[in-house]
């Protein structure tokens, strides 16, 4: 039998279609429930459902009254508030394509993004670091438009583009991946494929308002089923959150691995009986982490697999569970297959994880990049770039990614990204870039290095951090004599490893 997972095509998105209309559908039904809790140790910022829809749609209409018109494009360099996510769908209600971008981005960085997006305009936090524009619109004046009489939803085409965001590609070069309306149709299926979300879940998510995962997973989903989110202000500790999921009662919990591995370093077992199970993403989970949770909290933690390209189409639930060492099954309603040189392998043989092109949450395409685009396809199957396995039950295991790309803290970032800021560093002859596991579930970023003499740590992270965002900057500077070569004079980036075994802790 071979490798792959089709029960047909899903159901198909309604028309017309708008992604914010979508997220938002619960708040003529239930104005009064609370929406969102902004919470900390002292307190709890409530928006009602009825008070969020308003925000979002006047903030569409303050956006056109500006003369941005349907199909414009922004960039959102905004903080770690709910300024972020009330702009996001605010610009999407209107029609507009928000690009939401890190706000660890260094201006070098954003203005590489403009060259890309060619932005109508910036949303700008002052607090954010941003390159210059000639039409940026000032927080405060964003803040001001939620009053506005509201405007009525940009009907369409559930397949135009809704909005656009940037991931590492294998060229080095970040990629715009441009999403439709449509992407957040495909996420019905996260549901009870992973999430076993219902309307009377209060479901915490650990992440900062301007992560897309946090967007998704804490914000979207729960507000597409009627939920409640739960977000936590911006400075709050990963030690307080076992805390902060007890006294807001959150019955799910969701994080990438490394907060999970933080909040357990304690040894404790924490006391969370309204809490029914944890999810994570991001990289991949381990069974000793997974384990641990369980001992801890005696409740389960379910994985997902997706990429920025597409959403999570593979995952472990409380409905289906797997063992720690599978990714998960693919949901109901994906297509997913094992591809090899000749198409899908026969089960139980390695080949690369890929999903169908019909499936509604892949994105339309690697903007101004077509032959990017068109590399990642083979027939009928987008090509994920990462190994796996599929077993006779269809459980997915993960084998590792076919590039070199690298994940550091649930980030996926590309070696070449990082090699290209730091080749021009005074005293800097070559250098290689990869991740490092320094101990068990903890992986960093190491440069390694060659020049006429070894230069200071402190000197090649304060380079790094004018040119890379935070999470991009390599926590380790190794010096060599020279850069592991194959006959062809090419960097062996995977060789790169054997040079620290044993030495970074």
């Amino acid at each position: 039998m071979l490798s792959v997972f089709d029960q047909g095509p899903p159901a198909p998105c309604p028309a017309p279609f708008n992604l914010a209309a979508h997220v938002l559908q619960h708040a003529k039904a239930q104005p009064d429930k609370t929406a969102l809790e902004v919470i900390s140790a002292a307190d709890a910022e409530k928006w009602s459902y009825a008070r969020l829809e308003a925000a979002v749609r006047g903030t569409a209409a303050g956006l056109l009254a500006q003369g941005l018109t349907p199909g414009d494009r922004l960039i959102l360099r905004l903080g770690n508030t709910i300024d972020f996510p009330l702009a996001y769908l605010g610009a999407i209600a209107a029609g507009l394509v928000p690009t939401p971008t890190s706000s660890q981005l260094t201006e070098r960085e954003v203005a590489r993004i403009f060259e890309i997006v060619k932005p109508a305009a910036v949303l700008h936090d002052p607090k954010v670091a941003t390159a210059p524009h000639e039409r940026t619109i000032p927080l405060k004046s964003l803040q001001s438009m939620r009053a506005l009489p509201p405007a009525p939803y940009a009907m369409g085409d559930p397949n135009r583009l809704a909005y656009i965001i940037f991931t590492s590609g294998t060229s080095g070069i970040p990629r715009a991946v441009a999403h439709a309306h449509r992407a957040i149709w495909a996420r019905l299926m996260m549901m009870e494929g992973w999430y076993g979300l219902t309307a009377q879940d209060r479901l915490l998510h650990a992440g900062a308002f301007n992560w897309t995962y946090t967007l998704g997973t804490g914000l979207m989903d729960p507000w597409t089923q009627g939920a409640t989110a739960l977000i936590p202000e911006a400075g709050v500790d990963i030690s307080d959150l076992p805390a902060l999921l007890d006294s807001h009662q959150a019955t799910i919990f969701a994080a990438a691995p490394g907060v999970y591995r933080k909040m357990l370093k304690s040894g404790t077992r924490f006391s969370l009986p309204t809490l029914r199970h944890g999810l994570t993403a991001g990289e991949k989970l381990s069974a000793t982490l997974a384990e641990a949770w369980e001992g801890a909290t005696g409740t389960g933690l379910y994985e997902a697999y997706g990429m920025s390209e597409c959403s999570t189409f593979i995952s472990s639930s409380p409905a289906a569970p797997v063992p720690a060492d599978a990714l998960g099954r693919p949901q109901t309603g994906r297509r997913v297959a094992i591809l090899g040189a000749d198409g899908p392998v026969e089960l139980g043989k390695e080949g690369v994880i890929a999903v169908h092109r019909d499936d509604p949450g892949l994105m339309l395409e690697y903007l101004g990049a077509p032959e990017e685009t068109q590399a990642r396809m083979n027939g009928d199957w987008f090509l994920t770039g990462d190994q796996g396995v599929m077993t006779k039950d269809r459980r997915i295991h993960y084998l590792g990614r076919a590039d070199d790309m690298m994940n550091a803290g649930g980030y996926r970032v590309s070696p070449l990204e990082v090699e290209a800021a730091l080749a021009t560093c005074p005293g800097v002859e070559q250098i290689g870039v990869t991740d490092i596991e320094v101990k068990e579930d903890t992986r960093i970023i190491a440069a390694f290095y060659t020049g006429p003499t070894p230069l200071s740590q402190d000197t090649l992270a304060q380079f790094a951090d004018t040119r890379l965002a935070r999470y991009k900057q390599p926590r380790a500077y190794i010096y060599l004599d020279d850069l592991p070569t194959g006959a062809n004079g090419k960097l062996l980036r995977r060789a790169l490893k054997d040079h620290v075994k044993g030495q970074l802790k």
